[in-house]
């Protein structure tokens, strides 16, 4: 099978390149990244060097790239390419739409016009809005985002329904909760946490720091992601939750007890425009079709995730210095 992922050398995309390379050593796997900011190079170094691991630099909006891909005969596309950072949304909008609806449109044309079997839409919970106090988001839930990011991923699940309907691609679209572990830029809550109390800076936190999310190990979103690629039917949606809530302030406390580091680094600061009280998954449909649990609990999935950032000097240091993608041996 000949399987094209975008995004793969950012933070989900390259867990998920690593899991299909262990899981299935006979794919072969064509790593589609443009390496934007939030792409690390060393994310995949430890299998560029398979003859079945293919990695091209380019941009999901680039037509003619995107067909000379397809014609490589890639049997399903998963697509993780996206710009993803809600406050980076609220300062530069145009940029997630270029992004999380021109280039998703461009890569569903590509793959309809080239017939591609399978097609994974990785999307997010908080195109369902905001939740209250109690309650959860299942798949019929009406789509609510409240964000420029969330707005463009909505846009984006919108054509790939349309293209399923309108032109019967088999499209399955995925919304995960909240992912954290390895390999995460270091400008969403937890990695900015871990490395920020690593090198006893402040710590930034919103409003109260009483807004909860639902988070879920990433390798839990990759085997979910995985079953679907395989089993999951054309047409439909999966959420995917880990069935973790916690506010995050308990999340930085967390992390600062794992570390030995002070709650004195907390810094609260004005509250972000538009801020989500409350995501909530619920996952039952996948669990039920097609058999997904996750594999972490939030504790041991936690501590996994501060020993990855702390063991890995150098991934932290490049990012550190600007130098994250400046190393070309893998292009």
């Amino acid at each position: 099978m000949r399987l094209l992922i975008t995004g793969g050398m950012g933070f989900i995309g390259s867990n998920f390149v690593l899991h299909m390379l262990r899981q299935y050593p006979d794919y072969q796997i064509y790593n589609l990244d443009l390496l934007t900011y939030a792409s690390h190079i060393d994310n995949l170094l430890e299998v560029a060097s398979l003859p079945n691991y293919h990695f091209i630099q380019g941009d999901i909006c680039d037509k003619q790239l995107l067909s000379q891909l397809m014609n490589e005969g890639i049997d399903a596309v998963i697509h993780f390419a996206a710009e993803s950072h809600v406050d980076r949304s609220i300062d530069n909008p145009f940029a997630f739409v270029d992004t999380n609806v021109q280039g998703t449109l461009a890569l569903l044309e590509a793959a309809r016009v080239h017939k591609v079997k399978r097609f994974v839409q990785v999307s997010t919970d908080e195109v369902y809005g905001s939740l209250g106090g109690s309650g959860y988001f299942s798949e019929t839930t009406p789509l609510a985002p409240n964000s420029p990011y969330s707005s463009s991923k909505a846009g984006a699940d919108l054509l790939a329904r349309a293209y399923f309907h309108t032109y019967g691609l088999p499209v399955m679209t995925t919304r995960c909760s909240n992912n954290y572990g390895p390999r995460q830029f270091p400008e969403k809550l937890i990695p900015l946490t871990i490395l920020r109390a690593l090198n006893n800076e402040g710590i930034p936190l919103y409003g109260d720091g009483l807004n909860i999310r639902d988070w879920l190990y990433v390798d839990d979103h990759c085997s979910a992601i995985d079953l679907v690629l395989h089993h999951g039917g054309p047409g439909e949606v999966y959420n995917i939750g880990g069935h973790n809530e916690y506010t995050n302030i308990a999340i930085i406390r967390r992390i600062l007890a794992e570390l030995g580091k002070p709650e004195s680094l907390i810094h609260y600061v004005k509250d972000r425009l538009g801020h989500d009280r409350r995501y909530a998954i619920n996952a039952a449909k996948i669990r039920k079709e097609l058999g997904w649990v996750p594999n972490h609990h939030f504790e041991s999935g936690i501590q996994k995730t501060v020993e990855w950032y702390v063991d890995n000097l150098q991934w932290r240091n490049k990012i550190a210095a600007g130098t994250h993608n400046k190393n070309n041996t893998l292009l």
